[in-house]
């Protein structure tokens, strides 16, 4: 794998407790993590009306930043977007497959306590190829944090099951899978140590998430990574998934000099 694992791009829970008519969503969480008003659009498209109800709405309610996930295929939207203060921050890549029994992962087990201050150690590594980090207004240290503190969650309950790959005897490797009734299931994060890179642990966990999806009743599987991605792409096919879908992760920052405009 690259030096940055597949991850699926930051959907965290977080009670929307403001609301625009045009489908705009304050995030608690991401807020309260990064200690600024953050927002999403949640809106796959833009229009030049809509534009300016999102300025009004994020100037009304002081968002420092808006998250906009944007179907690729739309070129108004790509258009728009250029022209109204986004930053395109990262290319999301969606592929899924539908789980069976694969190969053995003899390095694989279940999570187990004592593995979460090495899984931290690895998560705070492991995750550069995210939007987050290719935004320059969120500091890296909190970025870092921003994984540490996903990998915690999901050990912690978020996530239906956390797999770990050990490799000389100690945790180097995790996979966290989640399950979504009545029949998909998602693979969150996943990573491996830099240290034991190159020794097949990506595969012993990607192959470990699909019989655990194909015990659980999943028909079919997703994960997302980053079209920069390319090594984490590449193991997700020969693992059997296939892209589903290619959309585009905007920021925008309300400052004095970047702001939406009608």
């Amino acid at each position: 794998m690259s030096s940055a694992s597949p991850v699926q791009t930051i959907d965290l829970p977080a009670p929307c407790t403001e609301q625009c008519a045009w489908a705009c969503n304050y995030l608690e969480w991401d807020s309260q993590f990064f200690g600024l008003r953050i927002a999403r659009l949640t809106e796959r498209y833009l229009t030049a009306e809509g534009a300016a109800a999102v300025r009004h709405w994020c100037e009304a309610n002081r968002i420092d930043c808006l998250y906009f996930l944007a179907d690729a295929d739309d070129a108004q939207t790509v258009t728009l977007a250029q022209a109204n203060g986004f930053q395109l921050v990262d290319i999301r890549v969606t592929l899924g497959c539908k789980p069976g029994r694969g190969e053995p992962a003899p390095a694989v087990r279940p999570f187990q306590p004592a593995d979460a201050p090495e899984l931290r150690k690895i998560a705070r590594v492991s995750h550069r190829d995210s939007r987050f980090y290719y935004d320059a207004r969120f500091p890296r240290w909190q970025c870092d944090a921003l994984y540490q503190t996903w990998i915690g969650r999901s050990i912690n309950g978020w996530a239906d099951a956390v797999l770990v790959a050990e490799c000389d005897g100690r945790p180097a490797g995790y996979v966290s899978c989640h399950l979504v009734p009545p029949s998909a299931g998602s693979i969150g994060l996943i990573a491996v140590s830099e240290h034991c890179r190159r020794r097949g642990l990506g595969r012993q966990l990607m192959a470990a998430a699909l019989e655990y999806f194909g015990q659980n009743g999943v028909e079919q599987a997703t994960v997302v990574t980053q079209a920069r991605n390319v090594d984490s792409q590449r193991l997700y096919q020969c693992c059997g998934f296939l892209t589903q879908s290619v959309q585009l992760w905007y920021h925008c920052w309300f400052t004095t000099d970047t702001r939406l405009r009608p």
